[in-house]
């Protein structure tokens, strides 16, 4: 068992405001989910909803693969209801979910954070959020399953640290010894784990599930790394960090990194 638990930190040297406030909105909001389940299906994106602008707040019964006849709950949700494309990427299904999608956050964001800037950095995360909404939603427009979470986001961050780090490094616990591995091998292995955990949308019932949203994952990924590409075409001067003041100091020091 891989289980990553830091990254190379050198190059940021300015707090990740941005990261540590989206992570503790999305623990405060998974709280506010368990005292409230309405909330999970009445402010998750319903691709079905955004496509028609109708807020389902009834049961749908619908007939699952293999003739079992399911109902899938609805609640009211926020109006207008395209606000859901918003608050469904600060919602999740599990302890499970929530547990994974803030630990790779809290590992690769502050450094997209650093390289971004605060505020590009938001919009930048919104942008790839919405983008892994509009491509599930694409993929599946007649769907009622509710789909909620920030694996799409956070998909778009993994994209954007794959091209501005890619020689970075992450510390994980292999067993009982701790490894340091390319953050290539770590993020590849959080790309399979999406594919192979039902992450992107929650269950409408012990008999149904919503299955992995896979097109999320890939929208967002893209933005991430369009953004990134898009960064490093136009920005020029690095931030500041330890490496960049080491190379003003000796340019040749960049063959010891």
């Amino acid at each position: 068992m891989l289980f990553p638990i830091s990254d190379d930190d050198r190059e940021v040297t300015t707090v990740a405001y941005v990261t540590y406030t989206i992570l503790v909105i999305n623990i405060a909001v998974f709280l506010v989910q368990l005292s409230n389940p309405d909330l999970t299906y009445g402010w998750s994106v319903i691709p079905h909803e955004i496509v028609t602008g109708e807020d389902l707040v009834e049961p749908q019964v619908r007939t699952a693969p293999g003739g079992q006849t399911v109902t899938i709950p609805q609640a009211p949700g926020p109006s207008p209801i395209y606000l859901t494309l918003l608050t469904a990427m600060f919602m999740h299904g599990g302890f499970g979910h929530i547990a994974g999608n803030m630990l790779y956050l809290w590992i690769f964001g502050n450094n997209v954070e650093h390289r971004f800037g605060h505020v590009w950095f938001l919009l930048f995360y919104l942008a790839a959020g919405l983008a892994a909404s509009f491509a599930q939603i694409l993929f599946n427009p007649g769907s009622i399953i509710p789909n909620l979470g920030a694996s799409g986001a956070i998909a778009g961050v993994m994209g954007a640290y794959l091209v501005l780090f890619p020689r970075n490094r992450v510390n994980a616990v292999f067993f009982y010894t701790i490894v340091t591995i390319p953050a290539v091998l770590v993020l590849g292995m959080w790309i399979a784990m999406q594919f192979v955990s039902s992450v992107g949308s929650i269950a409408a019932t012990n008999e149904t599930t919503g299955g992995v949203a896979y097109l999320a994952h890939v929208g967002g990924f893209v933005a991430g790394v369009a953004a990134a590409v898009l960064c490093r075409l136009t920005v020029r001067q690095e931030p500041d960090n330890v490496l960049r003041r080491q190379y003003d100091r000796d340019p040749h020091s960049h063959r010891m990194w």
